[in-house]
């Protein structure tokens, strides 16, 4: 099927706000029936692995989970090297951090295939640091090793392979990829579930679906981590 096909919101917010109205008819509809949200048009079930599991990877004296709702230019890669850059400087090298990738930061969790095919950077408002123009690229899955830098310091590794071998740790909101993927199945007139499932067969190596970030959040908490909302 031809890229061109896919029409993708001209106005984000417009976007957002059938996300929105998607994530609320799905909220109600689970208050009546769990079993069935959205007359199983749209339902939302668990059935992955044991997410807690993953969660017994965070260790370490100092642990932190960074929530991130929204792309928020570097931040949400560019805190959590700092916060591992910090505690290396401080001689404290028992750390984790956790990354909940959730809400409209979700694209970030998903390979450039996807970035392309479905347009993301114009989705979710993400440019590439070359280019400047929306990205058709995940910007943080392989940065080419001059996209970023900081003042006082030069360039900054920030791919999220490079920080997942730093012991930085990324989950994905599948509340959030149910919503979304949702949203742009009924605009581009395909199956949800189809959209769904391509989805989350195209996250990142190492970055698992949990039942939503929220939920995520509060396993990292529960396992010791330090809030940091970004």
């Amino acid at each position: 099927m031809s890229k061109n096909k896919f029409v993708h919101p001209a106005n984000r917010r417009e976007f957002l706000g059938k996300v929105t109205g998607a994530a609320a008819l799905m909220g109600v509809a689970s208050l009546i029936n769990p079993a069935k949200a959205d007359d199983g048009h749209h339902a939302f079930t668990w059935n992955a692995a044991d997410p807690d599991e993953w969660f017994k990877g965070v260790k370490g004296k100092h642990r932190i989970v960074f929530d991130c709702t929204e792309p928020k230019e570097i931040f949400p890669f560019a805190w959590p090297k700092i916060y591992m850059m910090t505690n290396a400087a401080t001689g404290a090298t028992d750390c984790t951090a956790v990354v909940v990738l959730r809400h409209s930061a979700v694209g970030f969790a998903l390979n450039d295939n996807m970035w392309s095919k479905y347009k993301f950077g114009e989705m979710f408002k993400v440019n590439d640091p070359q280019t400047k123009a929306a990205a058709l690229r995940n910007p943080f899955w392989n940065p080419k090793p001059d996209d970023y830098s900081a003042p006082g310091i030069g360039a900054v590794q920030l791919g999220i392979a490079d920080l997942q071998k730093e012991g930085i740790m990324f989950c994905a909101c599948a509340m959030a990829i149910t919503v979304f993927s949702a949203v742009v199945a009924d605009q581009t007139k395909q199956d949800a579930a189809t959209v769904k499932k391509e989805w989350l067969d195209n996250l990142l190596p190492g970055i698992p679906a949990m039942p939503s970030g929220v939920w995520a959040v509060g396993r990292a908490q529960e396992h010791g981590c330090g809030y940091c909302y970004v």
